[in-house]
C-alpha cells in the first residue's frame, strides 16, 4: 500500500500519548488529595536517591496564538507576574513539606504560556527560590521561548541558573500563516537568538514546528525548512496541528476550509519528513528529530530515552511534580493536574491547600500497559512475559498486514514504516479507550 494511502486509512482521532491512562479516562470520581499524598510519598520513600522532574507551568501571554491547545492567560499586564511567582513558590514549598525535605531535582523545565512573558529578574527570582542560589550542573534546565521576547537577558540569566538547552517556538515563517494563527516571528529573529544562546553556552537549541496550520502550502513549509536547516538547531519538533475548537475557542478565528485537508495535509507531512531526514536529522520516538550529537538521540539509542507530560526526554525520574495552573504531576502510581484557572489556582494554594482539581490512581493493568505504551514510544517495541493477550493482536492485525508492526510471540515491533503511526499502534493496547469508545471527539487526528 502507498504511503498516501496509508496515512489516509490511519488518520483517526488518536491520543498522543503523554501518559496512560490518558486525562479523559482517569477516574476522578474515586481520586481524593489525601490519596495523592500518600502515592507521592510512598513513591518518594523509594525513589529519592535518583531525584524528581520539576515543570513550572507559566501561563501569560501577551498576544493568543488561534492555533495553540495549551492553557494560557492573555494579558499585557506584568503586574501579574510577582504574584504568580509568589503563589508557584508557596505550592513548591508544600511539596517539600510534603516530601518531608528538600528533593533532589534532575531536570527542570519552563513552559506556558510564554515563561519569557516573565522579566529575567522575575524568573532568577523564581528560580532561585526553588534551586537556591548556587545551581547543580548535574540538573537537566530548558525552557520554552518566544523569538518576539526572548532578550539577552533571558538567555544569561537562565544559563547562569543551569539551564543548557533551549526551545524556540517557529511553526511556519510563512506571513500568511502567521497572520491566520496570529504569531509572528522573522528568520532574522531566530537566528540572532540561536546564535545569542550558543555563545553563552546552550548546547541543545530546539525548534517547533507544526505542518497542518491554516493558509500552509507546500513550498511555503518548503522555505521554512530550508531557513531552519540552515541554522541547525540540535532538535526539531515537527507535530501536526491538532485542530480542537471544541477544546480552544480561538482556533474558530479560522475554519476547517482554511485548513489543509486528506492529501494536502499528508504532502505537507511526507515533504517536511523526508527534508528533515535528508538533512541529517534521526527521526526520533513520534513526531521529533534530532542531530546525532544531541542528548535526545544518544539516548534513544541507549534505551535510556523517556516520555511523560513534557514530552520526550533524555532524563528519567519516577516522580514528576507539576508546579503552576492546570500543571499535571505523576508520581508513578498516581497523576494529579492543579486547577486550570489561574484564579482558582491561586486562591487553593493562598489558602495553604495543594491546587489539585483531579487525578488517577492508577491500577495494575494501568501500569502494566502504560510501560508497553512507553516502551512503543521510545523504544519502538515491547515484550510481554507471556504470551500476547488475543484482543490485542486481533486490534492489530491490519496494522500487520499493511507492514507497520511485527508480532511475535511475545514482542511487538514498530517497523520503520510504523513510526509514522506510533499512536495508532499503542492505541490497540489501550484497554480504557476500547471498553469505553468516546461518545465525542476527545483527541486530534493522528496524521
Amino acid at each position: 500500500m502507498e504511503t498516501v494511502e496509508l496515512l489516509k486509512k490511519y488518520n483517526v482521532a488518536a491520543p498522543r500519548y503523554t501518559s496512560y491512562p490518558t486525562v479523559p479516562y482517569w477516574e476522578n470520581h474515586l481520586f481524593e488529595i489525601q490519596h495523592w499524598h500518600g502515592c507521592l510519598k510512598s513513591s518518594y520513600k523509594v525513589n529519592k536517591d535518583e531525584g524528581i522532574s520539576l515543570y513550572i507551568h507559566l501561563p501569560f501571554c501577551e498576544s493568543l496564538c488561534t492555533y495553540c491547545g495549551c492553557n494560557t492567560r492573555i494579558t499585557k499586564n506584568h503586574k501579574v507576574e510577582e504574584p504568580y511567582i509568589e503563589t508557584v513558590l508557596k505550592e513548591w514549598q508544600m511539596y517539600v513539606d510534603v516530601l518531608g525535605e528538600q528533593p533532589k531535582i534532575k531536570e527542570i523545565h519552563l513552559g506556558g504560556g510564554t515563561p519569557t512573558f516573565f522579566s529575567a529578574e522575575n524568573l532568577n527570582r523564581l528560580l532561585k527560590g526553588i534551586i537556591g542560589e548556587e545551581p547543580d550542573n548535574d540538573v537537566e534546565c530548558s525552557f520554552e521561548g518566544h523569538p518576539d521576547n526572548t532578550t539577552i537577558a533571558h538567555l544569561q540569566t537562565l544559563s547562569r541558573l543551569g539551564f543548557k538547552r533551549l526551545s524556540l517556538g517557529i511553526q511556519d515563517f510563512d506571513p500568511r500563516v502567521q497572520f491566520m494563527i496570529n504569531r509572528f516571528q522573522t528568520p532574522e529573529q531566530v537566528k540572532q537568538i540561536t546564535e545569542q544562546a550558543r555563545a553563552i553556552g546552550y548546547e541543545s537549541i530546539n525548534y517547533d514546528l507544526i505542518y497542518g496550520l491554516p493558509g500552509q502550502h507546500v513550498g511555503g513549509l518548503v522555505e521554512t525548512i530550508k531557513q531552519v536547516i540552515t541554522l541547525k538547531p540540535d532538535r526539531i519538533a515537527f507535530y501536526s496541528y491538532a485542530h480542537v475548537p471544541w477544546l480552544k475557542p480561538g482556533q474558530r478565528h479560522f475554519t476547517e476550509q482554511d485548513i489543509p485537508q486528506g492529501d494536502e495535509k499528508f504532502s505537507l507531512y511526507k515533504k517536511g519528513r523526508a527534508m528533515l531526514l535528508e538533512a541529517g536529522y534521526e527521526e526520533i520516538g513520534m513526531d521529533h528529530f534530532a542531530l546525532t550529537s544531541d542528548s535526545l538521540y544518544t539516548s534513544s539509542i541507549s534505551g535510556q530515552m523517556h516520555r511523560n507530560f513534557m514530552g520526550y526526554t533524555s532524563q528519567r525520574t519516577q516522580i514528576l511534580i507539576g508546579l503552576g495552573v492546570s500543571s499535571i504531576s505523576d508520581c508513578g502510581t498516581a497523576f494529579a493536574q492543579n486547577a486550570k484557572t489561574v484564579e482558582g489556582y491561586q486562591s487553593q494554594i493562598n489558602n495553604s491547600r495543594l491546587a489539585v482539581e483531579k487525578g488517577h490512581l492508577l491500577t495494575d493493568q494501568d501500569l502494566e500497559i502504560r510501560q508497553h505504551i512507553l516502551n512503543l514510544m521510545c523504544r519502538n517495541r515491547t515484550s510481554f512475559s507471556e504470551k500476547i493477550p488475543s484482543n490485542i493482536e486481533k486490534r492489530l492485525k491490519p496494522l500487520i498486514e499493511d507492514k507497520l508492526v511485527y508480532l511475535g510471540e511475545h514482542e511487538i515491533e514498530i517497523t520503520p514504516t510504523g513510526k509514522t503511526f506510533l499512536r495508532n499502534v499503542c492505541m490497540a493496547l489501550d484497554e480504557r479507550l476500547w471498553q469505553k469508545q468516546p461518545q465525542t471527539q476527545l483527541f486530534s487526528a493522528a496524521i
